[in-house]
């Protein structure tokens, strides 16, 4: 016995659409470590924070300490950096060149409450190592219970 089968033709166009859309995110959307057309490149960051302070570490390879910018403006942390090439090679004896050149900088938010004053800055083996106190404020404050006797 033969089944039937209805016809939707929307669920067509939604699966027309996805597919459409995978073709352009995998078309022009960067991947991760590729220079976008700008010239910026992704820096790697991690951010945790402790009890006392907020830390943010930066993969910043063949980078010199004095090389490297650090502000903090409000709440709002901006690496910026540059790279420069160690020798100067005609363009038409390249056979390959993937390594970035240049200018490039990474913006991210801090959470509320860091004493950008008192932030301190370290550069070891390519990995930047930036630790802002939090205020007293935001500090997290055990509290004792005590137990009343009758």
């Amino acid at each position: 016995m033969a089944s039937l089968i209805r016809w939707e033709p929307l669920s067509d166009l939604v699966s027309l659409r996805d597919a459409t859309n995978r073709l352009f995110e995998d078309s022009f959307v960067r991947a991760r470590g590729v220079p976008t057309l700008l010239g910026a490149e992704s820096l790697a960051t991690d951010v945790y924070e402790t009890a006392d302070s907020v830390v943010v570490k930066s993969n910043l390879p063949g980078i010199k300490a004095e090389d490297v910018e650090l502000t903090i403006t409000g709440n709002r942390l901006t690496i910026k950096a540059e790279v420069s090439s160690e020798e100067k090679v005609e363009r038409e004896h390249y056979l390959r060149q993937e390594r970035y050149f240049g200018q490039f900088q990474r913006s991210l938010d801090l959470p509320e409450g860091v004493r950008a004053d008192k932030a301190k800055a370290s550069y070891e083996n390519g990995v930047l190592t930036l630790t802002v106190p939090k205020s007293e404020e935001v500090k997290p404050k055990t509290i004792k219970v005590e137990t009343k006797s009758r």
